[in-house]
């Protein structure tokens, strides 16, 4: 059974930068394309990013485009979500979830998710 768990999460100010990592076990990811969403307080979860299995093609909420960037290393069993510039509107709990075969920013299609890991975007 595929396990993941998020870190990375912690208080930033207004326009500073957080890398969240996700680590996979039980099952190797390389079958599982790999997404992101977050749930803010009181709203609904969205997604944020997704990465194919091979990581060529990723895919952006257009909320985080060119602030957000989705990377993988299958050697190490582990997805990385690099975020710059963040905003206030950015602080959600941020889960990582594996779709099999493909990049799904969509949550019908996630196979397993992660307990969440929290960021919070405040001065």
């Amino acid at each position: 059974q595929l396990q993941l768990v998020e870190s990375g999460g912690g208080l930033v100010q207004p326009g500073g930068s957080l890398r969240l990592s996700c680590a996979a076990s039980g099952l190797s990811l390389d079958y599982y394309g790999i997404a992101w969403f977050r749930q803010a307080p009181g709203k609904e979860r969205e997604g944020v990013s997704c990465i194919t299995r091979s990581g060529g093609r990723t895919d952006y909420a257009d909320s985080v485009k060119g602030r957000f960037t989705i990377s993988r290393d299958n050697t190490k069993n582990t997805v990385y979500l690099q975020m710059i510039s963040l905003k206030p509107e950015d602080t959600a709990t941020y889960y990582c979830a594996a779709a099999l075969r493909r990049c799904s920013l969509y949550q019908y299609d996630i196979n397993a998710w992660g307990k969440g890991t929290l960021v919070t975007v405040s001065s």
